[in-house]
């Protein structure tokens, strides 16, 4: 098959609203003063479409996006980093967030979940004709995405999603865990990460199931086999843990796509989420290739005990 897209990101387009507050949780109190609030377009599939494209691959994002000032917001920063765009009519208006951010990095993420209606739905000859000029597509968990899967399918591309801090039990999930090749999930609500990670791999289609753990690195399930991804060093302060998860999906997508083996692979997204920490949320900075192989290649000529990312063993609920 003939292709012009490496990446096909589908929905996860919108704004965010970032606030700088001095700790979290934030204790009630009638006011704060705040360093500063910005708003700028990028939520998950921006962020994904941003770092994979910096990393070189074809990118185009397809979501649905409203007519409105947001919405204008997410059409420039698509255009000033040179990804296609294909847009489709969001009545309820751009999809939008706030973002509490506390001096560790961490966030606390607040959504209108009003945009989205029952009727929302990506057009099937819209999807159908990305794809199949399309490599590989990688799915939002945003309500169209859902009914776009057997399409995607259908069309014999490889699938990614990243089902985010998922609990393992909530079933608006399962299409999309069940549907991918390749799962990316937070450890974050999950009670046994082990336990979840092999269902995904039981139920489902996907071989590789990635479960990241922020600051405690990432585990691997693949060809039955469950490792541990240490943490790498952020190259500077970590300021802000916005788009770090889909950081770490643009490079694991990277060396997935070249054929790297998955320690390799787990490795280059840790690199990705490192770097993507030191970024402050109000910006849209991603890793370049360059700077990606160099650090990696770095990691890979330190000595084995020293090594992030190497393969470790992972315990039982992991």
């Amino acid at each position: 098959m003939s292709t012009e897209t490496d990446v096909l990101v589908l929905g996860g387009a919108g704004v965010d609203t970032i606030v700088y507050v001095p700790e979290l949780p934030l204790p009630f109190a009638d006011g704060y003063m705040v360093p500063r609030i910005e708003t700028r377009a990028g939520q998950t599939g921006d962020f994904v479409a941003v770092g994979v494209s910096a990393l070189g691959l074809r990118t185009h994002h397809l979501d649905m996006i409203g007519d409105d000032h947001h919405g204008d917001l997410v059409r420039t920063l698509h255009r000033d980093r040179g990804i296609a765009l294909t847009e489709v009519p969001l009545p309820g208006g751009t999809k939008r967030a706030v973002n509490l951010v506390g001096p560790d990095g961490r966030r606390l993420s607040l959504y209108d979940d009003t945009r989205s209606h029952e009727a929302d739905r990506l057009p099937e000859e819209k999807v159908r004709a990305l794809a199949s000029v399309s490599r590989h597509a990688h799915v939002s968990i945003t309500y169209p995405c859902s009914f776009a899967l057997p399409v995607l399918r259908e069309a014999g591309m490889t699938i990614s999603t990243d089902l985010h801090n998922w609990d393992g039990v909530n079933p608006y999930h399962e299409p999309f865990a069940h549907q991918a090749d390749l799962v990316f999930v937070s450890t974050t609500a999950l009670a046994d990460p082990e336990r979840t990670m092999r269902q995904i791999v039981e139920r489902g289609r996907a071989r590789t199931v990635v479960a990241t753990a922020g600051a405690d690195g990432a585990f691997l399930l693949t060809d039955g086999e469950l490792t541990h991804i240490p943490p790498v060093a952020p190259p500077g302060p970590v300021v802000d843990s916005n788009g770090a998860g889909d950081a770490f999906a643009s490079g694991f997508l990277f060396g997935w796509l070249a054929g790297e083996p998955p320690q390799r692979c787990g490795r280059y997204g840790a690199i990705a989420g490192a770097y993507a920490c030191t970024v402050p949320g109000t910006r849209m900075d991603a890793i370049s290739r360059d700077e990606l192989l160099a650090r990696e290649a770095e990691l890979a000529k330190a000595p084995a005990a020293q090594r992030p990312g190497g393969a470790e063993p992972a315990g039982a609920g992991a």
